[in-house]
C-alpha cells in the first residue's frame, strides 16, 4: 500500500526551532512513517527543554539618561553601562547589579 513505519534508535536529539524559542528534547523515540512518498516524523518520550532566542531585532531603546545613571551609581564607563543595560533588557536594577558583581 506504499506505507512504512521505521524507529530512528539513534537519535539523541531532537531541536524544534521557532522565531522565538528552541525546543530541545534528549534521548527521544523517533519515527518515520513513509506515506507515498510523504514523510512523518513522531517524536516521543526524552526530556523536553525550551530556551528563548536571542534576537538583536528586540534590543529595547536605552535612554542616555539610564546609561549615565547605572554609570554613576557603579563608577563603570558609559559603554559598561550601555552593555549591562542591553543585557538586562534595560532593567536599572539588574543593570547596576550586574556590573557590581563583576
Amino acid at each position: 500500500m506504499g506505507l512504512s513505519l521505521d524507529a530512528m534508535p539513534e537519535v539523541r536529539q531532537v531541536v524544534f526551532k521557532t522565531d522565538s524559542k528552541e525546543i530541545l528534547i534528549e534521548d527521544p523515540e523517533v519515527a518515520v512513517l513513509d506515506l507515498k512518498g510523504q514523510r512523518v516524523f513522531q517524536v516521543t518520550g526524552g526530556k523536553a527543554t525550551e530556551r528563548k532566542l536571542k534576537d538583536d531585532m528586540e534590543k529595547v531603546a536605552i535612554p542616555e539618561a539610564d546609561i549615565r545613571l547605572v554609570a554613576d551609581q557603579t563608577g563603570r564607563d558609559v559603554e559598561e553601562a550601555r552593555a549591562a543595560l542591553e543585557e538586562s533588557q534595560g532593567d536599572l536594577a539588574k543593570a547596576i547589579l550586574l556590573l557590581q558583581t563583576k
